[in-house]
């Protein structure tokens, strides 16, 4: 058989985009509440 890797296993640049891609997700979280609180205070 071809596939001998674990199949749970997600290839190392699978990963790599998720962390990412979650980093990128909680800054623009960060970035919307304090807009909001940046507006709320004007």
């Amino acid at each position: 058989m071809l596939w001998s890797d674990p199949e749970n296993e997600p290839p190392e640049e699978l990963r790599d985009t998720q962390e990412m891609l979650r980093r990128l997700g909680v800054l623009m979280a960060v970035a919307m509440v304090l807009a909001m609180i940046v507006i709320g205070i004007r």
